[in-house]
């Protein structure tokens, strides 16, 4: 995890009061669920304002018809060849990214970036625009199964493993139902948090997640079953949130001492221990948050925190957001812009 100011440092899609154009690059297999929940947002936008905050169009590389990996054929509006004007363009992609041999769509995206157009991808969109080296000065991600394999592609890359990353003028998501996350993100910065939720009710989603949520990679894929010691670790911090264990105990249950196991941890999750335990207990207290109505109080206890005031410091430290604006932005009582200058103050 890190603190984050992208609401500050990215840009809005299109002039604050102007359609904005979103151009929708379909690619051979992609994930139909992935598009949806990246269009729809866009149109009920739309529909609940009655004005026309978004139009978008499809494009494929050479203007045929593209199937997804469902089946279902789509008809696109443009080829890479068009001279149409779009504020952002996504890639859409699923299975098989690795695969693909498309020249022209790279050297398409290549020249929307000289443009200045924004770019994006959702599911494994991601890939292409790494390939397109249009990713490496930016924070991306992508879809868990692909992680490791992306890394090893592209070791200069910074890829997390979250459900979205806006890193100014790129927006990439992981897939099923990420994408409709980060618009969402995107109409609630634009036009308010008031309209994000009505579009969220619409869909009966439960909350917004937002950029500090991550994947729910299984650990079995993020340091493969050769690392059951390892595994059994994570497995005894997450059955002890309440009251956390020491390092000490948890190298004496797990049978290594205390400096074989944070040479695990620091190998395969890239962090030490005390961190690793400290970010399962925030991302139980931020579910806890959002999810129920108990005392931030409560919560804090209930994490393994001493008082509520330490909880606060260690919540802000890492979302840029005390826990009680979490909670009232979630619930649409805070804009963006608020917790935004709130951050730059702190």
């Amino acid at each position: 995890m890190r603190a984050r100011n992208e609401l500050e440092e990215s840009p809005m899609i299109g002039q604050a009061n102007a359609t904005a154009h979103i151009g929708f690059y379909l690619v051979p297999q992609f994930s139909m669920i992935a598009f949806a929940s990246a269009i729809e947002p866009l149109r009920m936008a739309n529909q609940l304002t009655g004005s026309q905050h978004y139009r978008w169009s499809l494009i494929s590389s050479d203007g045929q018809p593209v199937t997804c990996s469902n089946g279902i054929t789509m008809a696109p509006h443009f080829d890479t060849k068009t001279r149409e004007r779009f504020d952002a363009v996504f890639v859409c992609s699923g299975v098989n990214i690795h695969r693909l041999d498309d020249e022209p769509g790279i050297q398409w995206l290549k020249q929307l970036d000289k443009a200045g157009t924004v770019l994006g991808a959702v599911c494994t969109g991601t890939h292409l625009l790494a390939r397109a080296e249009l990713l490496n000065d930016r924070r991306c991600t992508i879809h868990w199964e692909n992680l490791a394999s992306t890394r090893e592609q592209f070791p200069q890359l910074v890829i997390s493993p979250e459900l979205f990353e806006i890193d100014k003028d790129r927006y990439t998501c992981a897939g099923g139902t990420a994408p409709m996350d980060m618009l969402l993100c995107e109409i609630r910065k634009k036009h308010g948090a008031d309209l994000a939720t009505r579009i969220s009710e619409q869909f009966m989603c439960e909350r917004i997640r937002d950029q500090n949520d991550r994947q729910r990679v299984p650990l079995t894929q993020r340091i493969g079953a050769s690392q059951p010691k390892l595994a059994e670790a994570v497995s005894l911090m997450e059955a002890n949130i309440e009251e956390p264990m020491t390092l000490d105990e948890l190298s004496h249950h797990v049978g290594l001492s205390r400096r074989q196991l944070e040479r695990l941890f620091q190998r395969y999750l890239q962090c030490v221990p005390t961190r690793y335990y400290l970010e399962l207990r925030l991302e139980r207290a931020r579910q806890l948050l959002l999810q129920t109505s108990m005392p931030i109080v409560d919560i804090a206890l209930a994490c393994g925190f001493i008082s509520a005031p330490h909880f606060s410091k260690c919540y802000r430290d890492t979302f840029s957001i005390p826990p009680r604006d979490e909670r009232r932005r979630a619930a649409g009582l805070l804009d963006d812009s608020v917790v935004t200058k709130a951050t730059r103050v702190s």
